[in-house]
């Protein structure tokens, strides 16, 4: 088995491919063509060329990181296909992939599962806890996921890789080194300085160990002018430890840790600027602090060749998280509430080689605690109230546990099979929440089970080509945010408790074509998801403080489908000249209210306009320049909830926009080189579709990186 496949395994049992390149160093996404450093594809513990592997993939890489320096992980993908980055504050980014977002979208970092229980099903910011200088490469995986991780891999998975100590390409000595990074941006005052160390010793050990600090001023927006209440700051800290123990065993011990303090949720405030006919909120204050940590050891072993495994990796980990959010309203009462959630997971996964497939196999267990709280006090009555529940139920635990097996089965020369299957237990506890028409303490404890399946057949016509054509299934449990939310969510709306829920389930449906021969790559994907017993937010038919109550209900059903289109032409050996376009539309069948006989046909939610990317590259060593033009449509297909979500959302739907970026850079040795990105040259007022506030107008990003 060639080293590295059972990492693979872990990311890909359904043709999910790790994509790595022979120089990681000098890759840009999936579809570019590199003539000098082919692209190879590590698919089901196999190393394979691009054009092998059977599904929709894209990779953002440590350099394309370093070039852009996100503000936040999820800024990483907004140029990729079918991906819309929802911000609804500055320090806030979710990614919708193929329409779903949220607890319908899965994180994965080092094969971990980052997701929690406390997601809720709309945008939310916890995608923006992980700090991108901790990311040696992101692979987004489109498509069910749930044969592999369960719930919740309903769109796309995105798979997050640590950054190593280099120590298994240096000689067999001691060595360390230090990097230092900082960024400066006009756009939003922002000052972004990385500190990172490596020590090891070569072909044995390797060490790695991080602190960045980050300062975000108030955004500059074009038109709109300074967008008061959009600053924050950000600390994180990093340390990776990767042992060689002996020619078959390896041990890796990580920790990183970020925490953002006091992160305003604007649109929500007085502070909001209208845009597009949007309206202001009524909040004085908003802000949020954030904290998460996650802890892990993994043990992994190769060329074992036992009767029933080859490798295997196990993996203990821990990811503690803490929420707290003061809000004053406009009635001056001030509400502050938190919650605390406490993850620990057990994964194993084993891999064997049979006599014509490939099969891999594990178990899985995560066993969650969350405790909040919430108080109200009103300075003018000068009482204070302390509610029974914070924004989830309080003592609360969820526990998952699956079973999973894969066999990739080469047919004949040109077609292969792909079949996984997982078993999936899940158990909710909550012990404290607020019964929405008692306003009484109750209890809550309910249990769900499911069977989902893949299957994926590829086709290689020429060494060239490759056709695929799969159908997955996938399902999502109910999370503690489901069941026992309390709290405001889209502009209008107060969200209570809700009962009886039961999994949603979907079916997908994909075929696509890859064609990849100097200097052209072209690929072409269209899908279509099913999507039934529907977790949708429902009216309640009761307006509680001048807000309408809402909750959780299998109300409703509906299909997104999508075309993917992507290639890269290489002009000559310093030029090249790619691009993507997308179109994702989905439709659900919903009741109007309490009244379930009242269906109503309408868009889904926040759902993406046709969004195109074109990208023009030139390299000529020391120097590069990357000048690109991302253009997306109107989008005024709008539900009844994107309709009502006026802090948000225009009344006639989120304005058409053209972003033109030029970047450029200079490696002045091998121990420095600078960066120079011109952002939003046609100085756009703009905002990405059900964003709470604009992005900067014109603007500049410098950064610096030095090599001790």
């Amino acid at each position: 088995m060639a080293a590295g496949g059972l990492c693979a395994a872990l990311l890909c049992v359904t043709q999910l491919g790790t994509v790595h390149a022979q120089d990681s160093a000098d890759t840009s996404t999936i579809d570019n063509l590199q003539i000098l450093d082919p692209i190879t594809v590590t698919a089901a513990r196999r190393t394979q060329t691009l054009n092998d592997a059977g599904q929709q993939i894209q990779v953002v890489t440590a350099k394309e990181l370093y070039r852009k320096l996100p503000r936040t992980l999820p800024e990483s993908l907004d140029q990729l296909p079918s991906i819309l980055v929802q911000k609804t504050a500055s320090g806030h980014g979710s990614p919708y992939i193929r329409g779903f977002t949220g607890n319908r979208t899965l994180a994965i970092i080092d094969g971990i599962r980052y997701n929690n229980a406390t997601y809720r099903d709309g945008p939310n910011e916890y995608f923006s806890h992980i700090d991108s200088f901790t990311v040696d490469q992101i692979e987004v995986l489109y498509g069910p996921t749930s044969a592999l991780y369960g719930s919740e891999g309903i769109g796309g998975t995105i798979n997050v890789q640590t950054r190593a100590a280099a120590y298994r390409d240096r000689q067999p000595k001691r060595f360390s080194s230090a990097e230092q990074v900082v960024r400066v941006s006009s756009g939003d005052d922002s000052t972004v300085s990385r500190t990172a160390f490596e020590i090891g010793e070569g072909q044995r050990w390797g060490a790695r160990f991080g602190v960045s600090a980050k300062k975000f001023g108030d955004v500059r927006a074009a038109d709109l002018g300074k967008l008061l209440e959009t600053g924050y700051s950000e600390l994180a800290y990093d340390g990776r430890l990767d042992i060689d123990l002996n020619d078959t065993l390896a041990l890796t011990l990580l920790h990183q840790s970020l925490m953002q303090d006091d992160v305003p949720r604007t649109h929500s405030t007085v502070f909001s600027v209208p845009f597009a006919g949007t309206e202001s909120g009524t909040d004085l204050r908003r802000t949020k602090d954030q904290k998460r940590s996650l802890s892990y050891v993994k043990v992994r072993g190769e060329g074992i060749h036992s009767p029933i495994l080859d490798e295997i990796e196990l993996t203990l980990s821990n990811q503690p998280r803490r929420e707290s959010e003061i809000r004053i309203r406009g009635d001056s009462v001030r509400i502050n509430q938190f919650f605390e959630s406490d993850l620990w997971a057990i994964n194993s996964v084993f891999a064997k080689d049979l006599v014509n497939a490939d099969l891999v196999y594990g178990v899985d267990y995560s066993h969650e605690t969350i405790a909040s709280g919430r108080t109200d006090f009103d300075p003018i009555s000068e009482n204070t109230e302390r509610r029974i529940q914070g924004p989830v139920g309080d003592d609360s635990k969820y526990e998952q546990i699956g079973v999973f097996s894969n066999l990739i089965l080469p047919i004949t020369a040109d077609w292969e099979i792909d079949l996984g299957g997982r078993y999936s237990y899940v158990r909710a506890d909550i012990g404290r929440f607020e019964d929405p028409v008692s306003n009484e303490a109750r209890a809550f404890r309910d249990k769900w089970d499911n069977i989902s399946f893949s299957a994926r057949v590829s086709f290689a016509h020429s060494e060239n080509s490759r056709a695929w054509g799969s159908i997955g299934q996938a399902f999502r449990a109910p999370n503690i945010a489901d069941l026992s939310r309390f709290g405001r969510s889209r502009s209008d709306e107060f969200e209570v408790a809700a009962l009886n829920l039961e999994p949603e389930t979907f079916l997908n449906y994909e075929i696509g074509y890859r064609w990849s021969k100097a200097p052209f790559s072209i690929t072409a994907v269209a899908y279509e998801t099913q999507l039934d017993n529907f977790i949708d937010t429902i009216a309640t038919g009761r307006i509680v403080g001048g807000l309408t109550e809402v909750s959780k209900a299998n109300s409703a059903s509906g299909t997104i489908q999508g075309i993917e289109l992507s290639g890269r032409y290489q002009l000559n050996d310093q030029f090249s000249l790619g691009g993507n376009v997308s179109w994702t539309e989905g439709q659900l069948s919903r009741p109007t209210g309490i009244d379930s006989r009242l269906i109503v046909i309408e868009p889904i939610s926040r759902i993406q306009p046709v969004t195109a990317h074109l990208d023009l590259d030139w390299s000529s060593d020391p120097f590069w320049a990357s000048q690109s033009l991302t253009h997306a449509a109107r989008q005024d297909r709008l539900s009844e909830g994107d309709r009502n979500d006026t802090q948000r959302i225009p009344p006639n739907g989120t304005p058409a926009y053209s972003i033109l970026n030029l970047n450029t850079g200079w490696k002045i040795s091998s121990h420095a080189d600078i960066g120079l990105s011109l952002n939003n040259l046609l100085n756009e007022a703009y905002r990405s579709h059900g964003s709470g506030s604009n992005e900067p107008g014109r603007h500049i990003t410098a950064n610096i990186r030095v090599i001790f």
